[in-house]
């Protein structure tokens, strides 16, 4: 008899990595019975196809965020002190003050970090946080759906999202176990695993050390490296392009090479459209030396800002928007969703620019795949001033420490020597892409390509 599985959507960051990809029918080929437990506005059933369950109580405890963010600061205290580190304090967000609700909810927050600061604490608050999940209509409504339908597994396509809470709560009160996937290259380190699930997959071996460093909780058999479904499509040919053919479906100038921007969002680089248009510069001062070169802006598809646009304005002749398809189902930044189609755009950007320019973005291993450099922009603008945050911060997140080497990707430390970078690399005189491969080895894990199979195999081990 097959064996029922539920892949659990609480946000939509999980869809490009599990529904979109061939993930689904791997797992079918295996013998599994899958259906969508999906907690999005997006309709897997009505949009693909999939067999699906919707979640239509999304009510979370009034005191959950509260809470939520409590732990994840009380997480990072934790770290800074026991690791002697200052780099953890430098993920935290800012208190919102404005308004007297928001100042109680600040001011309730900080008493609970006072409070739980510790090992012992942070367990604490993880259980006060399942108590208030376990007392909301939403447990009971997920708790009924999964008595009806029976799963013999969870699997939640992401640790980060506190929608997931009270369904987890609800299949483990069941005894039916739980699996989450850990999301992105960054989120251990960050204090992102909101959720506690009888198992966990991660990218790779670091991902696994990391979880067993900052979650003392988890043991490692609870653990199993799968690698990401995230870089499975740069390795199917069938979604590759002629040049002419990509280059006529954009409206690209054949006769120009294409260097790709690849924009962050408002966060992570406040002060981003300056960066590209640093770039525009090199490449208009190295078009008036002979060069004919163009520049594809593919922006973060989470940005809503117009901050870009004087410069793509200003740069029309040399800069070409090439949005992701991604749709706008909400306005949160999770409901932003990608499409299938956009596989194939970021596929051919990819293999038909000649590199990436960014900052600290992990485009560098999407280029990585198709032998294409990358610039990270390192240096401070001069827009920056109190309030702005540094990109430079950036680099000395934990993640990065991951490189294997300074070379595993090619830093632009001041906009002066950006010109002389961008020819160095036309020339092929300078390139990353040798340590980027031992660096994508290191935190995708070595078979990119078998990840989905290896998750379905993990779940076989699992159930059995």
């Amino acid at each position: 008899m097959k064996k029922k599985v539920f892949v659990f959507f609480p946000d939509g960051v999980g869809l490009r990595n599990f529904a979109f990809t061939n993930f689904k029918n791997i797992g079918e080929q295996q013998g599994f019975d899958i259906t969508y437990w999906n907690n999005t506005v997006f309709s897997l059933k009505d949009n693909l196809g999939f067999n699906e369950v919707k979640i239509e109580n999304h009510c979370t405890h009034p005191l959950l965020a509260i809470y939520s963010r409590a732990r994840k600061r009380a997480e990072l205290n934790v770290s800074k002190d026991k690791f002697k580190d200052s780099v953890y304090p430098t993920y935290k967000f800012p208190f919102n003050s404005k308004g007297l609700k928001n100042c109680v909810k600040s001011l309730v927050t900080k008493f609970l970090i006072g409070l739980y600061s510790s090992e012992k604490g942070i367990i604490k608050l993880r259980n006060k946080i399942n108590k208030l999940e376990r007392s909301t209509s939403k447990y009971k409504y997920c708790k009924a759906q999964l008595e009806a339908h029976k799963p013999d597994i969870i699997f939640c396509t992401t640790q980060r999202a506190t929608q997931s809470i009270s369904a987890l709560l609800a299949a483990q009160d069941l005894g039916i176990p739980t699996v989450a996937f850990v999301y992105s290259w960054d989120n251990v380190p960050k204090a992102m695993q909101v959720v506690e699930t009888d198992y966990y997959f991660v990218w790779s071996d670091l991902m696994k050390q990391e979880v067993l460093q900052y979650y003392p909780f988890v043991k490692e058999n609870q653990i199993f490296v799968t690698g990401t479904p995230q870089f499975e499509p740069h390795y199917n040919t069938a979604l590759k392009q002629t040049r002419e053919d990509f280059f006529k479906e954009n409206n690209l100038d054949i006769n120009k090479k294409y260097i790709c921007y690849s924009g962050d969002d408002e966060t992570t680089s406040p002060l981003d459209q300056y960066y590209l248009e640093d770039l525009a510069k090199a490449v208009r001062s190295l078009n008036e030396k002979g060069e004919n070169l163009g520049i594809i802006y593919r922006k973060c598809p989470v940005d809503f800002t117009s901050r870009y646009n004087a410069v793509i304005e200003a740069n029309k002749d040399v800069i070409e928007v090439l949005n992701p398809i991604w749709k706008q189902i909400g306005s949160q930044w999770n409901q932003v969703l990608p499409t299938p189609e956009d596989f194939k755009m970021l596929y051919n950007v990819c293999e038909h620019s000649e590199f990436v320019t960014n900052v600290c973005s992990s485009t560098v291993f999407d280029f990585v795949a198709h032998g294409k450099p990358c610039i990270y922009f390192n240096y401070e603008q001069p827009q920056l001033k109190k309030g702005i945050r540094d990109i430079g911060q950036n680099y000395k997140y934990v993640h990065f420490r991951s490189m294997p080497s300074k070379n595993a990707a090619i830093f632009c430390t001041d906009k002066n020597e950006l010109e002389g970078l961008v020819k160095q690399i036309l020339d092929g005189k300078l390139s990353n892409v040798g340590e980027g491969k031992a660096w994508f080895q290191i935190v995708a894990g070595k078979a990119p390509t078998q990840a989905s199979e290896n998750i379905w195999k993990a779940m076989h081990t699992i159930l059995k």
